[in-house]
């Protein structure tokens, strides 16, 4: 962790700033392991076994996911980025409507959802919805589910509740920037993805390691499935425009992060199970295009 003592910038509110330099990639202003704040207590120590679940996701929760995703492949610095989508004072805001569900979702069921998809938690699951010997499907009642939605309160806690922190939800690209999906060229995402993105996710977008970070896959059996918020371009489009690339963060356009999703969702990636279930009080989103591929490949 970077020394605050040291740190070149100021915070922008409790957030690392978007635009500060490669140093801040290794910067995390509320540091559950050296915090002053967290003593002996219980609820401490779940909050600092929180903390490592989301930066490790992976390994410290193999029981309920096979992929090579962690928390913190998308939620920057522990989700204390700014324009990373940060996690800072999100805690307050929930229970929250879930378009895709069609109902209020608790913080667990949100962290919840976000094993089953972001994590593919389904992975291997049999047509009676059995896992494998050794996997749990991920419920709001288990222990890491809770550690995390402690540590996620843990970093909201200086943040009133009901009130939505400015900097959540900012991670979109504006509707009158938006291409229609049929005339993104997935060739042309590959050409930027091979000059931006490589350094950090290489040719096969499986991730290189730099120093203790491993950039999480973009695509294959280990990435995110096809029901995952990132699997829809648009979405994807907007956490690569304001968060990519990881050494230089907002260089690309709006265009150029469009063609890039389109891209990598072009690519290859796990199948999300029960996506019949999805979206059946609130309309499908244009840009989720996996549904469309399902259907397609059925003869609807």
């Amino acid at each position: 962790m970077l020394d605050p003592n040291l740190r070149p910038y100021e915070l922008n509110g409790p957030l690392v700033p978007a635009t500060a330099s490669m140093v801040s990639a290794w910067d995390i202003p509320d540091h559950p392991p050296t915090s002053t704040e967290l003593d002996g207590a219980e609820v401490s120590a779940r909050v600092r076994r929180g903390y490592r679940l989301f930066m490790n996701t992976s390994v410290e929760a193999s029981r309920l996911t096979p992929s090579g995703m962690s928390c913190g492949n998308c939620h920057l610095n522990a989700g204390q980025r700014e324009l990373a989508l940060p996690l800072v004072g999100s805690a307050g805001m929930f229970p929250e409507y879930n378009r895709r569900a069609g109902y209020d979702f608790s913080l667990e069921d949100r962290i919840v959802g976000c094993f089953m998809r972001s994590m593919n938690a389904t992975d291997g699951v049999d047509e009676d919805g059995a896992l494998p010997d050794g996997r749990v499907t991920p419920s709001p009642e288990l222990d890491e589910i809770g550690a995390l939605a402690d540590y996620i309160r843990w970093v909201s806690r200086n943040h009133s509740e009901g009130e939505n922190p400015a900097w959540r939800k900012q991670n979109r690209i504006p509707p009158e920037a938006l291409i229609p999906i049929d005339e993104l060229d997935p060739i042309r995402g590959e050409e930027l993805f091979t000059t931006h993105c490589t350094q950090c996710h290489g040719a096969d977008g499986q991730g290189v390691q730099i120093g203790d970070k491993l950039a999480g896959p973009l695509w294959g059996p280990r990435s995110w499935n096809d029901g995952a918020g990132a699997a829809r371009v648009y979405t994807l489009a907007g956490i690569i425009r304001f968060m990519m690339p990881y050494l230089n963060p907002g260089v690309l356009t709006d265009e150029e992060a469009q063609q890039i999703a389109a891209f990598i969702t072009s690519k290859p990636r796990p199948s999300y199970p029960y996506k019949a279930q999805d979206y059946q009080t609130e309309p499908r989103p244009i840009d989720a295009v996996y549904y469309d591929r399902e259907e397609a490949a059925r003869g609807r």
